[in-house]
């Protein structure tokens, strides 16, 4: 077996890391040494001795072993002294080291932060310009429509980051993640990012989790960030990567077993023999992807494959210390997880993940046949790498490796190919090398170092939306229309190289590991596993420079906002409670299915507007399923009796001053980090969101806009609900934490039924909801003091 599925495990012996107590010891009376902690920051510098220090005083308190993350996040406690710790219970408060955030999430945090009154940030701040960039020609022109196009907005960003103390990250620098990995992550680093792929960072044994820019404001302002204690699934990896099966291989296996929902709440760490045969990008490859099954965070203990990228990327001190404190950086003997996963690297396959889910695994031996099956498209379009989940040097080596002996044999992709560098210092380097210039031979175009179609950045035009086709792709997501606003398209995950492979055979059938290929010759050869090298020979070659540091002193820098603009809107405070009960609320849309952030608040062309509140709006619900009619973006409006778009019927309630609900299905609010999800709604006039299980992100982004975010205590309550019924949410003055909810639904022949509901607030965040947001309760705290 290549696995063992999510067995329970509360005694799992290990071996790693003996004599941790002697250790921590050892390392506290050694001089502190101050380095920073980037070579953008030198006078912020690497705290592990303050973290050691805060987990001696846990390890005191609870007595027993711990696992990597825990050592992490306790290492990272606002007060570890009296903090209440239990996993899946207490809610933690935490000192992060840093905020991380990409140019779409950031125009709404720093519009929060402006809304805040604080003069400038608290921790180390950074901008990145990845997402607006849609790919279209090429890399320069796409780059130089881009920055025209969106003047304004970045414009706004770089006067907000140099007036507030953020670095600034112009575009074509790369993509955030990538850019993170390469100068700012490290070894026992807590991070938080606006961007469901921050996880990315545990490559380099740090953690790193996505949050909503309302989370970035509150440790920007110097406020403990609450997370409710993580779960830990522990993945142990056994035997070694070998031939075509790369690191993305581990998380799409995994993906499998736990599906979207089956990480949510916990911390995916990974450890055992066979992380030894992963490489450091290779790793950040895995964790990037944690992300799919719902994971907080995925993690990986400390090594030297972590070290030698370290050193490879210039921080040879950071390197240092961490090999002096590195039984922080490890689990302990016979800690405990709460699940455990063993996957077998010896039998791994190649695997190719989706249609439309990131979690239907397929082992590239048996795609073909399932292909057939469900009548997927077996024509392969596009093969598309790149993006944040596969752009380091050792992708674009093996999967330009793999281009080359098709070179050749004097045969090219038969189906259309993108690479997308992951960063400015990738490009210049594989430019350098001649892995950029074996793609453009082969036929590809070569894109901006930027999101692109990843996040549906991309002016497709081989195909005319609702033609049926297949794209495989090394991204992370494959939703229903995310890479191209065509739902017809079957979007497939897979490693750059099997990616190659199959652009080139330009058949979804083609299994590189047993099929031939026939060259210009006519006579057949079959490809050799792909190779490269893991960090470049010649080191990395940096490019150009596009880096914005903040001045010394941001006070006079003038951050303007013109009330004409359609891109950028100041924020208005949402209104408080009113102290009454939520009555006879109006039912906007029942959603049916997976209804993921892409479906409340799409992407693509609307990315544009992610700094204008009331214009975004405008996509509110328009990809989910409506149950009545099995319909996308046509629901009744129940006072009319006329069918129209979500979005103008939740106007027409505000307008009318008539509040209303959503009821959802599984899993609501997966996917991405946009908080948008949880603004718009609340901005429409929405004031709670009733499903039978959240995503995390989405349900802490909903309770930071003082949304009610419910789920039914009997899930099959969901299908008695129709969608002309009222619903109230009563008693809402006893609201407390661990304490049901009453709720009364009203259907239209008069009849009641009375329903419990669960929330999972706490104390800070039904001040939230009282006060109308979590951002109006900190402007009150900032103007008060």
């Amino acid at each position: 077996m290549a696995y063992v599925l999510r067995l329970s495990s509360r005694q799992v012996q290990r071996t790693l890391c003996p004599g941790l107590h002697v250790r921590l010891l050892q390392t506290s009376g050694a001089a502190s040494q101050k380095i920073a902690m980037s070579r953008f920051e030198d006078k912020n510098y690497v705290g592990y001795e303050k973290q050691e220090e805060r987990l001696r005083i846990v390890m005191d308190r609870l007595g027993r072993p711990m696992t990597l993350a825990e050592k992490i996040l306790y290492g990272h406690l606002d007060d570890p002294v009296n903090q209440d710790i239990e996993r899946g219970v207490s809610y933690l408060k935490l000192r992060p080291d840093r905020v991380a955030m990409q140019d779409a999430t950031a125009q709404m945090a720093m519009l929060q932060f402006i809304s805040s009154g604080l003069p400038k940030v608290a921790v180390p701040s950074t901008i990145h310009c990845d997402h607006l960039i849609e790919a279209q020609k090429g890399g320069e022109e796409d780059l130089k429509r881009a920055k025209d196009i969106n003047k304004e907005v970045y414009n706004f960003l770089a006067t907000a980051s140099a007036k507030y103390g953020v670095g600034f990250w112009k575009p074509g620098s790369g993509i955030i993640h990538q850019i993170v990995l390469e100068n700012y992550a490290y070894p026992g680093i807590l991070v938080i990012g606006t961007d469901s792929h921050t996880p990315n960072g545990g490559g380099l044994g740090g953690l790193c989790i996505g949050v909503g820019g309302a989370d970035a404001v509150d440790v920007m302002a110097d406020i403990p960030w609450e997370l409710k204690c993580p779960r830990v699934i522990g993945v142990r990896l056994e035997g070694a990567l070998k031939g075509w099966t790369a690191p993305k291989d581990v998380i799409l296996k995994l993906a499998g077993i736990l599906t979207v929902k089956g990480g949510t709440g916990h911390i995916v760490e990974y450890f055992g023999p066979g992380v030894e045969s992963i490489s450091c990008t290779g790793m950040a490859t895995i964790c990037n992807m944690g992300a799919e099954v719902g994971a907080t965070t995925s993690v990986f203990p400390y090594n030297r494959r972590m070290r030698d990228y370290l050193k490879a990327t210039n921080r040879s001190g950071i390197a240092e210390a961490a090999d002096k404190h590195s039984a922080m950086f490890s689990a302990d003997p016979e800690c405990d997880y709460d699940e455990l996963v063993e996957i077998n690297l010896d039998q791994l396959e190649p695997h190719v993940n989706g249609p439309f889910t990131p979690d239907l695994a397929s082992p590239i031996s048996k795609l073909g046949e399932n292909a057939k099956k469900n009548g997927w498209p077996l024509e392969v379009k596009v093969g598309l790498i790149g993006s944040c989940t596969n752009s380091s040097y050792e992708d674009m080596s093996r999967a330009a490796s793999v281009a080359k002996q098709a070179l050749d044999h004097g045969i090219k992709g038969k189906a259309l190919f993108t690479v997308t560098p992951g960063s400015e210092q990738i490009r210049a380097t594989i430019q350098r090398d001649g892995q950029a210039d074996i793609f453009r031979e082969f036929g590809a175009s070569v894109l901006a170092n930027a999101c692109g179609p990843c996040i549906g950045q991309w002016d497709r035009q081989d195909v005319k939306k609702g033609e049926k086709n297949t794209i495989v792709t090394s991204y992370n997501r494959n939703f229903t229309s995310r890479n191209d606003a065509n739902p017809q398209t079957h979007a497939f995950v897979a490693s750059p190289e099997i990616v190659t492979a199959l652009a080139i055979a330009g058949d979804l059938s083609f299994n590189p590991e047993t099929d031939s290929l026939r060259g210009a010759n006519g006579e057949k050869f079959k490809l050799e596993s792909p190779y490269g090298d893991e960090l470049p020979s010649k080191g990395f070659d940096p490019g150009e420079d596009t880096y914005q540091h903040p001045p010394e002193d941001g006070s006079s820098v003038s951050v303007d906002v013109d009330k004409n603009s359609n891109r950028l809107q100041l924020l208005s405070p949402f209104e408080a409670w009113d102290g009454k009960d939520l009555e006879d609320m109006t039912i906007l849309i029942k959603t049916k299915g997976k209804c993921t952030t892409d479906h409340i608040s799409a992407a693509g062309p609307w990315l544009k507007f992610r700094g204008h509140l009331d214009n975004i709006s405008n996509n509110l619900f328009i990809g989910a399923v409506n149950a009545e009619n099995g319909e996308v973006n046509k629901v009744k409006n129940l006072v009319t009796g006329e069918y129209g778009s979500v979005p103008d019927t939740a106007r027409y309630y505000k307008a009318n001053n008539i509040p209303w609900v959503v009821i959802g299905d599984e899993n609501y609010g997966e996917g991405s980090s946009r908080e948008h999800a949880a603004l718009e709604p609340r901005h429409l006039g929405g004031r709670a969101i009733i499903v039978k299980s959240f995503a995390r992100i989405h349900e802490t982004n909903l309770k930071k806009q003082g949304m009610l975010p419910l789920t039914f205590d009997d899930p099959y309550d969901y299908e008695h609900i129709q969608p002309d019924d009222k619903i109230s949410i009563i008693n809402l003055k006893n609201l407390a934490p661990g304490v049901d909810v009453d709720c009364v639904v009203k259907h239209k022949n008069g009849k009641t039924r009375h329903i419990k509901l669960n929330h999972t607030m706490n104390e800070t965040q039904i001040r939230w909801f009282i006060a109308g947001s979590a951002l109006n309760k900190m402007a009150k705290k900032i103007k008060n003091q």
